[in-house]
């Protein structure tokens, strides 16, 4: 057999692309009506995505943690600071952190009679993950003709079963970054308070316990979870206030959920500051909530 290729540490810049939920019919996803526009400027289809993962392959890129990037450190005086991760690769490999926003299946993308159910009017998108037989995550989707499938319908099980066929391109069984909202709940799952009294308290509660078996299993093939913010705010132009309420109603309602995140993607790629080093009462309300990894958008670099 070939002697295997030695692994050298990783020096240089670490990509970081982000995506929104897959389509899965483009036919009503871009059938004319108001959201035409965004869905062509913010989404991806399917068999994009899996071209993608294709030529990032080809092109030798390779999955790390988002906490393989950095890791926190005491230095000498018992202060803590956060020091570039040893990431050992095979020589010409590239390290890639993979992430999707808004991982929450809102309304609007896939009920069209409002009555908080996926259906046949829907845009074209997954419903939800859910878990297979064997406690894989996987998608559900209503199709055209209204018919619930179970699949490859959406990016988690799509790079999983990627990453199955070519295990060399996940670092350490690494995976993606997942990162939600909380206003209307996640994964697909319902679980704002404001939807106990349309589901009824049962089905409501086997909500949050189906999101939270969900955030287990995906938690424990490698996946991480995000905080989008609770309700998709602009951090960039919230007020201390509105921060902080934010920050409550995520702590309260979606941690419990998902468990406990350091990793913070800021919705519409808005930060709190720019290149210079993080200061200020923003900094410290999201540090003391426990973030310490910051995701902007069109930037060169995740900020730790």
């Amino acid at each position: 057999e070939p002697t295997p290729e030695p692994l050298v540490p990783y020096e240089g810049e670490i990509r970081h692309i982000f995506f929104h939920s897959l389509i899965v019919d483009t036919a009503r996803a871009f059938d004319g009506d108001s959201k035409t526009t965004g869905y062509n400027q913010y989404m991806t289809t399917v068999d994009e995505f899996k071209a993608m993962l294709e030529e990032l392959y080809k092109r030798d890129f390779v999955l790390v943690r988002i906490h393989d990037i950095a890791v926190e450190q005491t230095n000498p005086d018992g202060s803590t600071s956060y020091v570039q991760g040893d990431i050992y690769l095979p020589p010409g490999k590239k390290p890639l952190i993979i992430s999707q926003d808004d991982v929450n299946y809102y309304e609007y993308m896939v009920d069209s009679d409002g009555d908080k159910l996926p259906d046949a009017g829907g845009d074209g998108f997954a419903s939800r993950i859910v878990l297979d037989a064997n406690g894989e995550p996987t998608c559900e989707y209503v199709d055209a003709s209204g018919q619930t499938l179970t699949g490859d319908y959406d990016l988690v099980p799509i790079l999983n079963s990627f990453i199955a066929e070519h295990p060399d391109f996940s670092y350490h069984g690494a995976r993606g970054v997942l990162s939600v909202t909380g206003y209307q709940g996640v994964f697909g799952y319902r679980t704002h308070p404001d939807y106990e009294t349309a589901l009824g308290s049962d089905a409501y509660q086997q909500e949050i316990r189906s999101a939270q078996q969900v955030a287990t299993a995906l938690k424990a093939q490698g996946w991480e979870i995000a905080s989008h913010s609770f309700g998709n705010i602009n951090f960039g132009n919230a007020d201390l206030e509105g921060l902080n309420s934010d920050i409550q109603k995520w702590a309260n309602q979606v941690q419990p959920i998902v468990g406990e995140t350091d990793v913070l993607i800021y919705p519409y790629g808005n930060d709190i500051g720019g290149i210079e080093k993080y200061s200020g009462d923003k900094f410290d309300t999201l540090y003391a909530a426990g973030f310490r990894f910051f995701c902007n958008a069109d930037a060169s670099t995740t900020a730790w």
